[in-house]
């Protein structure tokens, strides 16, 4: 697989840092959660907004090391959605497993799911989905502002 003459492992090593960033801010609720933090502090705590932010400092990086276009956008949201929504799935799956609920099974954060398998199963699917749809959304028009400003030639609007 080739974009914009990019491969798999060039698009994993722009994100891999953020690939840390949202793997910590993930295991912090948790630890916040399971220490019994104020409810307040540990709503702030948010992988879906580690993610959001890294997506768009994913595009940054994009447009500054000029790696690729809009393709490269969508497929760098892909990464970091199926991230987070693998993480999230394991902390279901890690419930399920020892019978204590955590904070990604509480009722106010994991709806109204029925089962723990099918909280993972939407996680996997309608998670990483609509995460890709909406970081695509968000990065292109980053990067359509970042190509919009003084001073970027043609070519490097592509």
């Amino acid at each position: 697989m080739n974009i914009n003459g990019h491969g798999f492992r060039d698009h994993l090593h722009l994100v891999a840092p953020l690939y840390g960033l949202i793997g910590a801010v993930w295991a912090l609720r948790m630890i916040l959660a399971a220490a019994g933090a104020p409810h307040g502090v540990v709503v702030m705590v948010s992988v879906t907004v580690a993610t959001a932010f890294s997506i768009l400092v994913s595009v940054m990086l994009i447009h500054v090391r000029r790696f690729g276009s809009y393709s490269n956008v969508v497929f760098v949201a892909f990464l970091l959605s199926v991230w987070e929504n693998f993480l999230i799935a394991a902390a279901v799956a890690i419930a399920a497993v020892t019978g204590r609920g955590n904070i990604y099974t509480a009722l106010e954060y994991s709806g109204r799911t029925p089962t723990y398998l099918a909280h993972v199963i939407a996680q996997m699917t309608f998670g990483v989905g609509f995460g890709t749809i909406f970081g695509t959304a968000m990065g292109w028009f980053l990067l359509w502002m970042l190509r919009q400003l003084p001073g970027e030639t043609s070519s490097q609007k592509r």
